[in-house]
């Protein structure tokens, strides 16, 4: 393969990533949620299950999951 087909395909498998992680977080957000944080085990405030349904964290470790998402990047 040449330089330019390479990045072709580096463009597609990209793209079909990109829309694969919006599939998911649809249908992640069309699911119920929790009221257990699935990290800390502690109770998600009714006020974050009532904004964001589909909340598996409370609003500490969903803050402390998208740093280190941040930082991997």
């Amino acid at each position: 393969m040449n330089g330019n087909a390479l990045f072709d395909l580096a463009e597609i498998r990209a793209e079909e990533e990109r829309e694969a992680q919006i599939k998911r977080a649809t249908a992640a957000l069309k699911q119920a949620g929790s009221i257990e944080c699935e990290d800390c085990g502690g109770e998600i405030a009714e006020t974050r299950r009532r904004a964001m349904p589909s909340a598996t964290r409370c609003l500490d470790c969903q803050q402390r999951f998208e740093r280190r998402l941040q930082r991997s990047r």
